[in-house]
């Protein structure tokens, strides 16, 4: 037995949300990483079927609309930055699936820009979080505390700021996903 073997992701569900122009890595990275560690992956937006093309052109296709998804549906939901969630956060089922997700205590992981997805979807009230320095003050705005940190893990929810804070992201996502208890240490 290795020492991660623990950290699998066997029988679970996620989504990686994706909006038009979202930031490339934010939408690929997290997508393979939680496929390698096991769990069965699905891209996901406003709409279902749709081709949502990247900030840095890459294309990727939705396979269903957040609106036809229940939180119970999904154990783990990714929401990738870049200038997507500015439209994502304006759909009610995006903010629905995001709000039940949130209830139910289960993963929402949010890095850079995506922030305001949460914030739209009210849930972020009195929450520790980070994102991109540019969108901190609706983050303060929303009753979050802001911190600049790679990661900031609060119970269910995970954020980060930008692409190059990826690694530390995920690893903060899939030990939230498996249960760990790493409580990430205040700087």
């Amino acid at each position: 037995m290795t020492h991660h073997a623990h950290l699998s992701l066997e029988g679970k569900r996620a989504a990686v949300m994706i909006g038009p122009l979202f930031e490339d890595v934010e939408g690929t990275y997290p997508y393979y990483r939680l496929r390698e560690a096991g769990a069965t992956v699905e891209l996901i937006g406003v709409a279902r079927d749709e081709t949502v093309k990247g900030k840095h052109g890459q294309e990727l296709r939705t396979e269903n609309a957040a609106g036809d998804l229940v939180a119970s549906d999904l154990d783990i939901l990714v929401i990738a930055g870049g200038y997507g969630p500015d439209k994502l956060r304006r759909d009610a089922g995006v903010l629905n699936l995001v709000r039940h997700m949130d209830e139910l205590g289960k993963p929402v992981a949010f890095i850079c820009h995506a922030g305001w997805v949460p914030v739209s979807a009210g849930i972020l009230a009195g929450r520790k979080v980070t994102s991109h320095p540019a969108i901190a003050d609706d983050l303060r705005n929303a009753g979050a505390v802001w911190e600049d940190s790679e990661v900031v893990v609060d119970v269910n929810l995970v954020s980060s700021r930008r692409p190059d804070d990826l690694p530390a992201f995920m690893r903060a996502l899939i030990g939230v996903a498996v249960g760990a208890e790493e409580p990430v240490a205040a700087s």
